[in-house]
């Protein structure tokens, strides 16, 4: 029995999610499965090619719903779940017990082993410190933003590593740790530390840059990292460096596309009153109601910054 597993890359709660799914298979559904790994990215005119979904039995965790006839499980939390409203309707009418969304949880590793639990009998003991740090690095529950940019605890800087890696076969053998060791055994293994110092170098500069070309006016937070060549960073440094605002909208550029993320302050007093994922919808972007993002082709930052720049008005408004 071969399982394909397709789960969200370069996202700590996409690996966790993973590794809780391949768990709960073995033990609830299928002891002898093996696994095949594939890691999504959101692209601008995104695609499931038929060669995913070649296993015996073919999974989606903590990404977007594919309407392929042969996939058989998924699991997902974020707002934005379904390419198209056809997409949606397809989920509708198979009326799975096998394939689930719910919004509410903060993490998917955490619905997909709650769920297992109540339904299918799933024991997580060795996976509840992985769930707790799931749940608190995708849903911003940290104590204050001084703690979530210091990177302190073994699992940020798993979680760092892994939102930073280039490497599929390193990032497909965490997984697979993941999902059968304690997670501060996976986190703190020689391999992994050597991996965080370059990213902690990388994590200082990017304060740096950050703090030098973001402006706060009106309660949103804007900085443009094009010109850098910064592909990622640390969603919360804009909360630290500018704790008034409410809001923050950043402009990236890759290889593969240029990227809009905005995101909401969860530290703010004020309370949230715009849903991030509807208005990065109407740009062909998606998430959740407090952070979300927008892929355009790559060769189109102005286009992307003409977005950020409507975005933000939105959002000061």
């Amino acid at each position: 029995m071969n399982c394909h597993i397709l789960y969200h890359d370069n996202c700590f709660d996409g690996a966790c999610s993973a590794a809780v799914f391949m768990r709960f298979y073995l033990s609830r559904i299928e002891p002898t499965a093996r696994f095949s790994l594939f890691g999504m990215a959101h692209q601008p005119r995104q695609t499931f090619p038929d060669h995913l979904f070649g296993g015996d039995e073919n999974a989606i965790v903590d990404f977007k719903y594919a309407s392929h006839q042969r996939l058989t499980w998924w699991f997902d939390h974020h707002y934005s779940a379904f390419l198209t409203p056809e997409d949606e309707a397809h989920f509708r009418s198979r009326n799975s017990d096998r394939m689930f969304h719910d919004t509410s949880y903060k993490s998917c590793a955490k619905m997909i082993a709650a769920i297992g639990r109540s339904r299918f009998g799933f024991e997580t003991e060795v996976l509840e410190d992985l769930i707790h740090w799931a749940d608190i690095v995708d849903g911003a529950l940290y104590a204050s933003a001084r703690a979530a940019v210091e990177v302190g605890e073994p699992a940020q800087k798993l979680a760092a590593i892994i939102e930073a890696n280039r490497d599929t076969d390193f990032s497909h053998r965490i997984i697979r740790q993941l999902s059968q060791q304690p997670l501060n055994q996976v986190a703190t293994q020689a391999e992994v530390l050597d991996r965080y110092r370059p990213l902690h170098q990388r994590h200082s500069e990017n304060i740096r840059i950050i703090r030098e070309v973001s402006q706060c006016s009106r309660g949103v937070t804007f900085f443009d990292l094009i010109p850098f060549g910064l592909e990622g960073y640390n969603k919360f440094i804009p909360y630290h460096l500018h704790p008034e605002c409410d809001y923050h909208v950043s402009l990236m550029q890759s290889p593969q596309r240029t990227k809009v993320s905005v995101g909401s302050n969860p530290w703010s007093p004020n309370p949230r009153r715009h849903n991030l994922a509807r208005i990065c919808e109407r740009y062909g972007g998606g998430g959740h109601p407090v952070v979300a993002a927008i892929s355009f082709p790559p060769d189109q930052p102005e286009k992307a910054r003409q977005a950020a720049s409507e975005i933000v008005a939105e959002l000061q408004g």
